[in-house]
């Protein structure tokens, strides 16, 4: 997640400098407002707040002497941290940063409902957010639909294109909602910026799913249990996210581009290091279906896998790894 941050940390900024018109958001204001939604416990969206308001510091300086009726002060900085009402805003407060340049805001809630006042916000990030569906399509857990998942836990492997299918309409259900009510809280002229792991990611859930299905052969796991669980991660491509942003047609896209981000963990093959933080993503959702005990085994088991890891991670280290959008109110 860190590497993904830092990773766009650039192509954030260019959005920002380029992209981002400071008279028009600051018109009526002498304070930006920024969302960061999917905020968790904190580290890694401060590492993200933090270069967006020097990012959006050195914008409103170098388009000074276009702004009007306004003091020369640099303006101000609220930035709301949003997560699930489930997330832990204590340890995000006690965390925040001493030296920050911004007032700070908790904001529980799902980011598929409304969040923010009417044109009040003038920035959103979200990092590895969107790829986290409101829900499983329910046909993926039905024997007589055409998209029952059986065997698997997610999309990743599965010969029946009626599952990817059930997962894609799903995504773009929730991302009409979604830019819906970001449109309701954006200012006109404000921007969206989303990065998310792309597609070839999600060849890291099949280690989960395997060791599943090992409990299942070892008779320690009702395999009905397995049938009845898919974890609703989405991973969109270019294309895909190109139709839906089209499609609901409140936002431009000023940028989007595959990227590829080279893990440092890749040089030392640290399996290990890579799904321990993958576990820490999904263990929740896993732990609420099977329970602690089995999520405990299956978890541990898939670390074991670390060689089969490593391999994949060395050939698939050259790919496209993150998908950066930036979009316009």
């Amino acid at each position: 997640q860190k590497e993904m941050i830092d990773g766009a940390k650039e192509m954030v900024r260019d959005a920002i400098i380029r992209k981002l018109n400071i008279k028009i958001i600051l018109s009526s204001s002498n304070t930006l407002r920024i969302a960061e939604l999917g905020c968790s416990v904190g580290p890694n969206s401060f590492s993200a707040m933090q270069y967006i308001v020097e990012a959006l510091k050195d914008k409103y300086l170098l388009n000074q002497d276009q702004v009007i009726n306004f003091t020369n002060n640099i303006p101000e900085f609220q930035i709301f941290f949003n997560d699930h009402v489930t997330n832990d805003f204590n340890i995000l407060f006690q965390s925040l940063p001493f030296d920050r340049s911004y007032y700070a805001y908790g904001v529980p809630g799902s980011f598929y409902g409304r969040l923010f006042p009417s044109r009040s916000i003038h920035l959103v990030h979200s990092s590895s957010g969107i790829n986290w569906l409101s829900k499983i399509p329910k046909e993926l857990v039905d024997e007589k639909s055409p998209a029952w998942n059986k065997g698997l836990i997610h999309y990743v492997d599965a010969s029946n294109v009626e599952v990817v299918n059930a997962y894609f309409a799903q995504f773009e259900k929730d991302m009409e909602i979604f830019f819906n009510v970001r449109a309701e809280e954006i200012v006109q002229g404000g921007m969206m910026v989303l990065i998310t792991a792309f597609s070839g990611y999600i060849r890291l859930m099949r280690f989960f799913g395997s060791s599943l299905m090992d409990l299942v052969n070892e008779g320690k796991l009702d395999e009905s249990l397995v049938d009845s669980f898919n974890l609703p991660l989405y991973y969109p491509s270019p294309q895909e996210m190109t139709k839906v942003v089209e499609k609901n047609g409140l936002f431009s896209i000023e940028r989007m581009e595959l990227i590829n981000i080279k893990s440092n963990l890749v040089d030392e093959a640290d399996a290990k290091t890579l799904m321990t933080s993958l576990r820490s993503s999904i263990e929740g959702v896993i732990i609420s279906h099977f329970g602690s005990k089995i999520a405990e085994e299956a978890c541990a088991r898939t670390i074991l896998k670390s060689e089969e890891i490593s391999e994949w991670m060395k050939v698939n280290n050259e790919k496209p790894s993150i998908l950066f959008v930036a979009l316009k109110r």
